[in-house]
């Protein structure tokens, strides 16, 4: 049942009742997760596509009969977390070009895309979770990096720890994003 009324600030609102809330909003979120999964890709770029991986391996979200369908199979998720664990070592050699180099920004860039595209998908959204994938993906790479520079430079040079917590909010907002996409 639809239901029309006023928001507390006296605009318009329309609810979907009791089930849910209504088409405008779940737009809105949807996109903002597609943002923020492109943002974990610029801090760790196969962290993104893995975790919308195992979300469709739980079936927090729905891609059965879209062109993402195969983004949940099994094979899928264990070839995507293999590259992310390797992509988290990687990142603390010292001969790993910096995340601004061209092509590994190309490639934060398209794993971005790829991933908000993904959630976006599974509300109808593909081409709206792409772009908000991919403006994600260059705000990450590019504020990771500097946020990284200067937490380095404040931390006394020291690197590793940095690093590492870089990793933790990639992977743990990974997932809590894609958690989220289960709740709408």
């Amino acid at each position: 049942m639809v239901m029309h009324g006023r928001s507390p600030y006296g605009r318009q609102a329309v609810l979907l009742s009791p089930e849910g809330i209504g088409v405008t909003h779940v737009l809105v979120l949807v996109l903002v997760l597609a943002l923020l999964i492109g943002v974990v890709a610029g801090l760790r770029s196969v962290t993104a596509p893995a975790a919308v991986s195992w979300s469709a391996f739980l079936g927090w979200i729905n891609l059965n009969g879209t062109w993402a369908s195969w983004v949940g199979n099994i094979v899928t998720v264990v070839i995507l977390s293999i590259l992310a664990v390797a992509e988290l070592v990687n990142d603390k050699l010292p001969k790993t070009p910096p995340r601004t180099a061209a092509p590994v920004f190309a490639v934060r860039i398209i794993l971005g895309g790829f991933a908000g595209a993904v959630i976006g998908t599974a509300w109808g959204y593909k081409f709206g979770g792409v772009g908000a994938g991919v403006v994600g993906a260059v705000l990450g790479t590019l504020g990771g990096y500097h946020a990284r520079r200067r937490l380095v430079a404040a931390g006394g040079g020291r690197d590793l720890p940095i690093a590492l917590l870089e990793d933790s909010v990639a992977v743990l907002g990974g997932f809590a994003i894609v958690a989220s996409a289960a709740a709408l």
